[in-house]
């Protein structure tokens, strides 16, 4: 029997169907967005690093959340950019492997941390006098590292077994990669691919069960309580919830599209593939920016405080 030897490719095509018919429309949006997640990502960050008065746990992991949504869009949209305006779609190999374990660590290290944020309400909450004994700065620095290091060991391992697939095909289905994308290339069995990724999915899907448990004990505790201590569980546990649920909705979407395509408009499938890397990012420093007092406040008195220097510095 003759013995067959694959070579990976070094370019791999991506999909971009009719975009590229108004690539340029598309490319303005694209840089349109990916300036107001950078800017509004980092005045949340700014604000509450250089306030004292924010820097407490639920803020502190509000600023995880906008430091892994700067990371996720440096992953995501330059390349995306970059293909729009060029005349071929494509993306080199070593290019595509980075953005898999970019934008899948992006992911896991969103829910991760809004994990976190879960147990941190469920402990001020529940627990409110034993709250800053429990949830020490110590232990809050450790959930945030824990919660990268737990999302990157588990993609690495996704990724070298990526890597040892050979390829067959080098077009993407997507206009962006991902792991699954790439492993369809293959050209031999890729069972164990498929185990570990659908246990990787498995282990992620459990935590958004987890926090909603969290937040019905949340719940159960605000029933018994006084209206005003009802009325700041809910102002500060909404914002949450709302980026919880808009994320966790993407993300089963597109595992479900990925795993199980449907007959449906190519576009269709891009837009909904593109929530968790356009919209989320974009949506949590807005969702916290706007709905959490202290932050808004902070921001305000910043931007009125620059206003007037530099009036003051037109006088002069």
């Amino acid at each position: 029997m003759q013995n067959l030897t694959f070579s990976q490719p070094t370019l791999l095509t991506l999909s971009f169907g009719e975009m590229t018919e108004i690539k340029y429309v598309y490319s303005v949006i694209v840089l349109l967005f990916f300036t107001m997640i950078i800017l509004s990502n980092c005045s949340v960050i700014l604000i509450i690093v250089l306030h004292k008065s924010l820097q407490e746990p639920m803020y502190i992991f509000i600023s995880a959340l906008c430091v892994n949504g700067l990371y996720g869009s440096v992953i995501f949209f330059p390349s995306l950019f970059i293909n729009l305006l060029s005349q071929i779609q494509t993306i080199s190999y070593i290019g595509c492997i980075i953005q898999i374990f970019g934008i899948h660590t992006y992911m896991g290290c969103e829910i991760t941390v809004l994990a976190i944020m879960a147990f941190d309400r469920y402990v001020c909450i529940c627990n409110p006098l034993r709250y800053y004994s429990i949830m020490t700065y110590d232990l809050m620095f450790r959930l945030i590292a824990a919660a990268w290091v737990y999302n990157v060991v588990l993609i690495f391992v996704l990724v070298i077994l990526t890597i040892h697939l050979p390829l067959c095909d080098s077009v993407i289905q997507k206009i962006y990669c991902d792991n699954w994308s790439v492993v369809k290339l293959s050209c031999i069995d890729t069972t164990v691919n498929n185990i570990y990724g659908l246990l990787i999915t498995s282990v992620m899907g459990c935590l958004p069960g987890c926090i909603y448990l969290s937040y019905l004990q949340i719940l159960r505790v605000c029933l018994k309580s006084s209206k005003d201590f009802r009325a700041k569980a809910v102002y500060t546990c909404v914002p949450h919830l709302v980026s919880l649920t808009y994320f966790s909705s993407n993300t089963f979407s597109e595992i479900l599209l990925l795993r199980y395509p449907l007959n449906m408009p190519y576009e269709l499938k891009t837009i909904i593939s593109l929530q968790s890397y356009v919209i989320t990012p974009l949506l949590n420093p807005l969702i916290y920016g706007l709905k959490m007092k202290e932050i808004r406040v902070k921001i305000l008195e910043s931007f009125c405080l620059k206003t007037k220097t530099l009036q003051t510095d037109v006088e002069i």
